[in-house]
Formats: structure tokens, sequence, C-alpha cells
């Protein structure tokens, strides 16, 4: 049986204030305002027991170190690597919980920040050389996040 210490609650309580994909370098500066002796290493464990338990999720950007977030209803069944379902099933014929794990990433260029977009274009078959076929895909948007927009024209 899994203890719920004060330290997993913290990494928890911060990824659900967030609503955004965070490294552990930022769990940790987030966590502990409620934690204050909390470590880097106690983060890391919080993180493989919290994905292990299904209730953080690993997101992975090509280039970036992974960052967490919290799963959606029912991702804990998707594959670590934070892949998503293959379009060879009609995306409409996807279960509402495939739907409801199914999302993409918008990184801000300028904060570094990741943020979950509940959307996807559909399928992406069509996109792939003849005869090739997808069976899985990850979309992730770059550009300026709102606080960044915001903070340029002010």
């Amino acid at each position: 049986m899994e203890r719920h210490t004060r330290q997993r609650q913290a990494v928890l309580d911060a990824l659900a204030r967030s609503g955004q994909a965070l490294s552990p370098q930022d769990l940790l500066t987030q966590a502990k305002s409620v934690v204050p002796r909390l470590n880097l290493s106690t983060v890391y464990r919080q993180i493989k027991d919290l994905q292990d338990a299904g209730q953080i999720v690993r997101v992975e950007l090509p280039g970036q170190p992974p960052r967490f977030e919290m799963a959606s209803r029912g991702e804990s069944a998707a594959p670590a690597a934070h892949r998503h379902e293959s379009p060879s099933v009609s995306h409409s014929a996807h279960s509402s919980d495939e739907a409801s794990r199914h999302h993409h990433h918008f990184h801000c260029v300028q904060c570094d920040r990741v943020y979950p977009i509940h959307a996807c274009p559909g399928p992406m078959n069509d996109l792939a050389p003849p005869g090739f076929e997808v069976q899985h895909h990850d979309l992730t948007l770059r550009g300026r996040c709102a606080s960044c927009v915001a903070g340029a024209s002010a």
C-alpha cells in the first residue's frame, strides 16, 4: 500500500495548480512553499511513485528534458512515452476514455512553459508516405503563450 505523505501531496498540488507540464526542478520550487525541506531526490521518488500509480504522466518533447503533468481520466493506460492512439481506427470511433486522455501540447519558446491542448486534428495516415502505417502521433505547437504575448505588448 502506498503512503500518502505531505511530500507526495505537495507535488500533486503543484501539478494541479499549475495546469501545465512541469520539470522536476519546477515541481521542487513550487512544492517547497508547502514542504520547505523538500529536496530534488524526494521529488524524483514522488514522480516515480505517482507515475506508477497512474496519477501523473511523463511529457516528452524533442530536445527537452522530461516534464510531468496530471493524468487525465483514463490516461494511466497510455504508454509511458505519452504517445497517442493509432489513427488507423477512425478518430470519431475512439472511446470516451481515449478522447479524454488524447491530447497534445503547446510549448512557449519565450518562457519555456508547456501547456496541454485538449484537441487533435485527427488521423495522420494521409500525411505518411504511400504504403506506410501511422501507429502513434504527437503534436507540439511552438510559439508564445498568452502571458508572454501580453508582456511583450505592455
